[in-house]
């Protein structure tokens, strides 16, 4: 696994949507087939990231994850920037 990129969507992979860098990075390999971020206490097999169609069920992601998302979809768009007048 060490000479390869794995992508992992945040709308198949809930738990990854609001960690921080240096948790993402924090990942091991503990066997083949088997990756385990520590800091977010997430085990995934490999199999599920590179075939997600086999693995249907999502779980949900930390009430604190849920939440914050949740909050984001629930704010107003930003008010539009002034304009400069014209200069004459």
């Amino acid at each position: 696994m060490a000479e390869c990129e794995l992508f992992v969507s945040f709308d198949l992979f809930p738990w990854f949507r609001e960690a921080a860098i240096g948790r993402l990075v924090d990942v091991a390999m503990p066997h083949p087939g088997h990756l385990h971020w520590p800091q977010l206490d997430v085990d995934l097999a490999v199999d599920s990231i590179e075939h997600p169609e086999r693995y249907p069920l999502v779980s949900n992601p930390p009430p604190h994850v849920a939440e914050s998302t949740a909050k984001r979809s629930q704010r107003a768009p930003a008010p539009p920037r002034p304009r400069r007048p014209a200069r004459a």
